[in-house]
């Protein structure tokens, strides 16, 4: 399988002009995501390109089906606004989804706001006028909810990105974004030929970074003007 060759493009939510890579003509699941053979036997889809293609697809169309819902849509623009207008933002996820949502912390404070991660040491109280920011692909996670829990009775804004659009963290959510991806425990390969919610986390990490891009250009800074905060002590 080959993917069209068309030149990267950054994520911008909104904005119309973005025309996104062709998602491979084969055939779908009800999400419209691409189904790509996996079979052990054949020597071409255990190829490392082939499998940069794999993931490649599965993430366009994770991004094309987002884009096309014009509901979704609002509420990445809403998720970037209430962090924004957060006086705080509290990240937490689990495992790998923890680790995509440290690097959007990171860009986060690269932009000029304050940052914390959930369970750091110098971590501190939040509070009403604070964001969360969590991510659970099952929406379900006990540490997760029981943190949104005490977010939601201080009066913080939860903010959520899941599969599961009836779970306990939507439940808890001002704003839940709900991705078109395979929870950890789908193993029939329906949703995602990638293992253990591979392609949750990979959108984890590109809707971060999308938020982030969003935030920057509307912050009107310049890159050099950002750099300074960047760690110098390494």
């Amino acid at each position: 399988m080959r993917v069209a060759s068309r030149p990267a493009l950054p994520i911008r939510m909104g904005d119309p002009s973005v025309r996104w890579a062709a998602v491979p003509a084969v055939c779908g699941d009800h999400w419209g995501m691409p189904h790509i053979s996996t079979s052990r036997t054949d020597t071409a889809s255990t190829s490392v390109t082939a499998a940069l293609e794999t993931i490649l697809a599965e993430n366009t169309a994770v991004v094309a089906r987002l884009r096309a819902d014009t509901e979704v849509t609002a509420r990445l623009d809403d998720v970037a606004a209430r962090l924004r207008g957060a006086e705080r933002i509290f990240v937490l996820g689990a495992g790998r989804s923890g680790l995509a949502l440290r690097m959007t912390a990171m860009r986060l404070m690269h932009l000029g706001l304050t940052v914390h991660v959930v369970g750091e040491t110098t971590t501190p109280a939040i509070t009403a006028a604070d964001a969360l920011l969590v991510a659970s692909g099952s929406g379900s996670t006990a540490g997760i909810v029981r943190a949104a829990e005490t977010a939601h009775e201080v009066g913080a804004t939860v903010l959520a990105l899941t599969t599961a659009a009836s779970s306990a963290l939507t439940g808890l959510a001002q704003v839940s974004v709900i991705v078109p991806a395979a929870e950890k425990q789908d193993h029939d390969g329906a949703l995602s030929a990638q293992y253990s919610g591979g392609l949750f986390e990979q959108s984890v990490l590109l809707i971060g970074d999308a938020l982030f891009h969003a935030l920057w250009r509307a912050s009107g800074a310049t890159a050099a003007e950002l750099w300074p905060r960047h760690a110098n002590l390494e």
